[in-house]
């Protein structure tokens, strides 16, 4: 299976597993933190609001070191892309969905925002993201974290066919 926009064949999943497995471990063993990213854009709200649900110690007290997880994300992601053979550029393109639905920019835009609403929201209703539920609390046997991940997986299921076999 090649990648979506730049159909480049990707890394093989054992090793992004094994990569993924990794930084678990380290992050649990080296600062006894558990991996999620949810909580890292409540660290970056905090920043810039002052409402009490981002005073909260849980969220105050692990900024120091959510906040450079993050960035590493985000720098990561552009290294990856800026080093891929296919090089790196800014699009609009969403590949299928554009194809079928054709909405245009604007469209995009709305269709985005809605999905980042319903992610976020849910989110806060599991209590943590698909990287804390998936990796760390499934990997764990939390049962709270197998429930969400159940739930995250049978969504993205559900609204994928939905989309490209319903509506398209």
């Amino acid at each position: 299976m090649r990648l979506i926009l730049s159909g480049e064949e990707p890394l093989h999943w054992a090793i992004a597993g094994a990569a993924i497995g990794a930084i678990t471990l380290i992050l649990l063993l080296v600062a006894n933190r558990r991996l999620g990213v949810s909580t890292g854009f409540e660290n970056i709200c905090s920043l810039v609001v002052n409402a009490p649900y981002f005073r909260r110690e849980s969220i105050l007290g692990s900024t120091s070191w959510r906040l450079p997880l993050l960035l590493g994300l985000v720098i990561g992601g552009f290294v990856s892309a800026a080093f891929s053979p296919g090089g790196w550029e800014t699009t609009w393109d969403l590949g299928v969905f554009d194809a079928d639905v054709g909405w245009g920019a604007g469209g995009k835009v709305v269709w985005m925002f809605a999905g980042g609403l319903l992610i976020g929201f849910g989110t806060r209703l599991a209590g943590g993201c698909t990287s804390g539920h998936g990796i760390f609390g499934v990997s764990n046997f939390e049962v709270p974290s197998i429930v969400s991940t159940v739930s995250f997986m049978a969504g993205g299921i559900v609204t994928t066919n939905l989309i490209y076999r319903v509506i398209v």
